[in-house]
């Protein structure tokens, strides 16, 4: 039987996507591709969701590839660009599920940008602080050890707990753990997803 709910937040509660800044950022489409696919790559991204400070990152990608130090830059100075819209199906999906069920949130969020973030959303006041952040752990999904923070801290047995999020690498390794996972593609497909696992709302 479910009794919780473990929530991802970028690309599950709320957009992200660095296209979102870089889209209009370059003039040439495929400078931009080769920026985000070799500069700024997800890859150096995972490390400031686990702890590299932004700054530091920043230069050394500036050493490393002097001509694009403006769009290196932006990486952090225009961050908040970043952020899309909030998904707001996703959001009342959450308030409805805290009214049953105890909800929590595992996110790969560097500790900067979360402190920058969360004043900004109430809704993650819904988890009322019950929130694991990987910059702050210095432990990034899909790697279990995070899951295992999140278990312990809050007392949690995976096999009560459902586990959404966008990343197909992190929802196998939640399966791995034991909780009953959800890949986030649509809306009305994950509406159907919980419900078809039992999940009330």
């Amino acid at each position: 039987m479910i009794k919780s709910v473990v929530f991802d937040f970028g690309g599950v509660l709320i957009d992200w996507n660095p296209l979102n800044l870089y889209r209009d950022f370059f003039k040439n489409e495929d400078e931009r591709d080769f920026f985000l696919q070799n500069v700024c790559t997800p890859e150096w991204n995972k490390a400031l969701d686990k702890g590299l400070p932004f700054k530091e990152g920043v230069v050394q990608k500036m050493r490393a590839f002097p001509s694009f130090s403006n769009a290196i830059r932006a990486y952090d100075e225009r961050w908040d660009e970043m952020l899309g819209d909030v998904i707001e199906q996703n959001v009342e999906l959450l308030e409805r599920v805290s009214r049953r069920y105890g909800v929590y949130g595992l996110t790969n969020w560097s500790t900067e940008k979360w402190a920058q973030t969360e004043p900004k959303h109430p809704f993650f006041k819904i988890f009322g602080g019950k929130i694991v952040v990987s910059g702050v752990e210095k432990e990034v999904k899909p790697d279990l050890k995070i899951f295992q923070i999140l278990l312990d801290r809050y007392g949690l047995d995976a096999r009560e707990c459902a586990f959404i999020d966008d990343s197909e690498a992190n929802v196998e390794a939640a399966r791995r753990m034991g909780f009953t996972a959800f890949r986030f593609t649509d809306c009305r497909k994950l509406r159907d997803d919980l419900a078809a696992a039992g999940i009330v709302f």
